[in-house]
């Protein structure tokens, strides 16, 4: 079983800044990547930013220049930084974990439970 908790969502202005954190904790044996998606009411989900643990990023084009992804990879935790932040970031952001969770598994995706960023004057 895998933990995904998330934090740092929350209501902020256009223009401000906000940070996530989402650390995976529990049984996991090898990790391939993580990243950050959100869903906005409405629309589908949609990838906002992943790195893999040998340090690959990549970003949606509507986010370059704004938000920047990172890991830790001793504490299984990724962070996304968003600045400039703009009423149409406002989104439910999940995290997720592409990671074999036992040697015989393959890798697979998990699903944190969310967290609510709003933009708003």
């Amino acid at each position: 079983q895998v933990q995904l908790v998330e934090s740092g969502g929350g209501l902020v202005q256009p223009g401000g800044s906000l940070r996530l954190s989402c650390a995976a904790s529990g049984s996991i044996f090898s990790i391939n990547a993580m990243g950050w998606y959100r869903q906005a009411p409405g629309k589908e989900r949609e990838l906002v930013a992943g790195i893999t643990w040998g340090g690959s990023i990549n970003y949606a084009d509507s986010v370059k220049g704004r938000f920047t992804i990172s890991r830790d990879n001793a504490k299984n935790t990724v962070y996304l930084q968003m600045n400039s932040l703009k009423p149409e970031d406002t989104a439910v952001y999940y995290c997720n974990l592409n990671a074999r969770l036992h040697w015989y598994s393959a890798y697979d995706n998990n699903w944190g439970q969310g967290t609510q960023v709003t933009v708003s004057s």
